[in-house]
C-alpha cells in the first residue's frame, strides 16, 4: 500500500470538514475574492496608465466613497443635499408660474363672458381643465427640472455605480441583486421607465422581485404630494431656511422608508415565492469624469422633465374634466362625487384618511401626478381647481376638511406605498407577459399601504397623539 495514500485522504476529509462547516454564500465570496485578486494581479503586471495620478486619485476617492464606515453617511449626505436643493430652488419658480397661469386664467374667463359662453363649458374648460393642467405644470416642472439635472451630474460623474457597489451587500443579504439598486435608482424619476431597465439583471428570479419592489421609491408624480404636505404639515412652526431644511429631512425619511421596506419584501419574496440563491454581482467601478455641466442639464432638463410633464399633461386634461363634471353632476341632494366620497369615508376613516383622499388615489390610477389635484378639486365645492399661488389659503382647505399632521402622514404613507401608476403596470404586463405577476405588483404595495397606514393611525390614536 502506497503510504502517502493515508495522509492524502486525511487531506480530503480535512478539505471536506472545512467545506461542511462553510455555507454556500462564503464559498461563493471567496470564490469572487480570488478572481478578483488574480485579475487585480494580471492587470498591475500587464496594463501600464498613461496618468497615473488619475488613477490613484480614483482609487482614493473610492477607498472613501465605498467604505463600510464612510460609504452610507456620503450617500444619504448627498441624498439630503439633492432634496434641499430641489425643494429650496422650486419655491420661487413654482410661484412664478403659478402668478402667470393665473394671469391667462383672468384672460380666459374674461373671453368667455365676452363670448357670452355658458357658465357649464367655462367650467370644464377654464376651472377643470385649465386649472388641473396648470397646477400639474407649475407644480411638478420646477422640482424636476432641478432634480433629475442633479441627479444626472452624480451619474455623470461616475458615483451612481458606487451606489450600487455600496448596495450590493443589502441587496445579496435580502436575497437579491446588486443592480437592483441601479434600477430602484432610475425608480426615483419614473417607475415606468425603471420597469424597462430591469432587464440589466439577468436572473429571471431577482429580476422579477426588482420588479415587484420598484414601485416603493417614489416617483416624479408623488414627490409634489411628499414636498408639499411635508411643507405644510410637517414643518410646521419653522421659517426661511429651517423649514427648507426640515422638509428635505422629513422627505428624505420617507425615501429611506421607502428602501426599508424594498429590502423587507425582496427579503419575504426570497423566502416565498421567489425562493433562490442570489447571484453574484461583479461590477467594474468606471473612472471619476468631470460632469459635462450644461450637455448634463440640458439633457436632463429636455429628455427627462419635458418627457414627463408631457405625460401628466396627457393624462391630467381628460381627469381634470372628469373631476369636474363628477363633482357639478347632482343625484338628490348630492353631487355624484360625493356619493362615492361617502361610500369610501368609513374604510378611508380607519387608515387616518377621508373619502376625498382615498377617491384622488382611485381616480389618479392612471398617473400620480394628478392625485393632489384631483382631490383639491374635490374638497372644493363647486369642483373647480384652487389656483396655488397661497400655500397658506391652500393650507387652510385642508385644515376645514379636518386635516391634522397624522392625516397628512398618512397622505404621504399611502402615497409612498401604495399601488403602481396604470403606465407601470402596463410596462409591467409588457416585461413579465404574466397577469398573475402583473397583479401582485398591484396587490403587495397597496396591502402594505393599507396596513402601515392603519397601523399608525391605531397607534397615534392609542397614544393620544391626536
Amino acid at each position: 500500500m502506497n503510504p502517502s495514500i493515508p495522509s492524502k485522504r486525511n487531506s480530503l476529509n480535512a478539505l471536506l470538514d472545512q467545506a461542511q462547516t462553510l455555507s454556500s454564500n462564503s464559498i461563493r465570496d471567496e470564490i469572487v475574492s480570488q478572481i478578483h485578486q488574480t485579475g487585480s494581479t494580471v492587470c498591475q503586471d500587464t496594463v501600464r496608465y498613461t496618468d497615473e495620478n488619475k488613477m490613484m486619485r480614483s482609487e482614493k476617492l473610492d477607498r472613501i466613497l465605498t467604505s463600510k464606515v464612510w460609504g452610507f453617511p456620503i450617500m444619504l449626505a448627498l441624498l439630503g443635499i439633492v432634496f434641499w436643493i430641489t425643494i429650496a430652488g422650486a419655491n420661487v419658480p413654482s410661484a412664478m408660474l403659478a402668478d402667470f397661469f393665473g394671469w391667462i386664467e383672468g384672460y380666459l374667463t374674461l373671453a368667455f363672458h365676452a363670448l357670452h359662453a355658458p357658465d357649464w363649458l367655462h367650467g370644464v374648460l377654464v376651472l377643470g381643465l385649465y386649472r388641473g393642467l396648470s397646477w400639474v405644470v407649475s407644480v411638478m416642472l420646477p422640482p424636476m427640472a432641478i432634480f433629475f439635472p442633479v441627479f444626472a451630474l452624480l451619474e455623470n460623474f461616475g458615483y451612481l455605480p458606487r451606489v450600487a457597489f455600496n448596495m450590493d451587500r443589502l441587496f445579496k443579504g435580502a436575497g437579491g441583486h446588486g443592480k437592483q439598486s441601479l434600477t430602484m435608482a432610475m425608480g426615483f424619476g419614473c417607475n415606468a421607465a425603471a420597469i424597462m431597465s430591469t432587464r440589466i439583471i439577468e436572473s429571471p428570479r431577482e429580476r422579477m422581485m426588482a420588479i415587484l419592489t420598484n414601485n416603493f421609491v417614489p416617483c416624479n408624480g408623488r414627490w409634489p404630494t411628499l414636498i408639499l404636505l411635508s411643507s405644510l404639515f410637517m414643518a410646521t412652526g419653522f421659517a426661511g431656511g429651517a423649514q427648507t431644511l426640515v422638509t428635505a429631512s422629513v422627505v428624505m425619511g420617507m425615501v429611506l422608508l421607502g428602501i426599508v421596506v424594498t429590502l423587507a419584501v425582496s427579503w419575504a419574496l426570497s423566502k416565498t415565492a421567489l425562493k433562490g440563491v442570489p447571484t453574484h454581482y461583479t461590477l467594474e467601478l468606471p473612472p471619476y469624469r468631470r460632469p459635462k455641466l450644461w450637455d448634463t442639464i440640458l439633457r436632463a432638463s429636455i429628455d427627462k422633465s419635458l418627457f414627463v410633464l408631457k405625460r401628466a399633461v396627457i393624462i391630467a386634461a381628460p381627469a381634470g374634466v372628469i373631476t369636474w363634471i363628477l363633482a357639478n353632476i347632482d343625484v338628490g341632494n348630492l353631487s355624484v362625487l360625493e356619493h362615492v366620497v361617502a361610500f369610501l369615508d368609513p374604510f378611508a376613516k380607519a387608515l387616518g384618511m377621508d373619502g376625498f383622499i382615498l377617491m384622488a388615489f382611485i381616480l389618479g390610477l392612471p398617473a400620480n401626478e394628478i392625485v393632489l389635484p384631483i382631490l383639491l378639486m374635490g374638497y372644493l365645492s363647486t369642483g373647480a381647481m384652487l389656483e396655488v399661488d397661497n400655500l397658506n389659503e391652500l393650507k387652510q382647505i385642508f385644515l376645514d376638511h379636518g386635516w391634522t399632521w397624522l392625516t397628512a402622514l398618512n397622505m404621504m404613507l399611502f402615497s409612498l406605498l401604495h399601488y403602481p401608476c396604470g403606465t407601470t403596470l402596463v410596462n409591467i404586463y409588457k416585461e413579465t407577459k404574466s397577469a398573475k405577476w402583473t397583479f401582485l405588483s398591484f396587490l403587495i404595495p397597496t396591502v402594505i399601504a393599507i396596513g402601515v397606514t392603519f397601523a399608525t393611525t391605531q397607534i397615534a390614536h392609542a397614544m393620544g397623539w391626536v
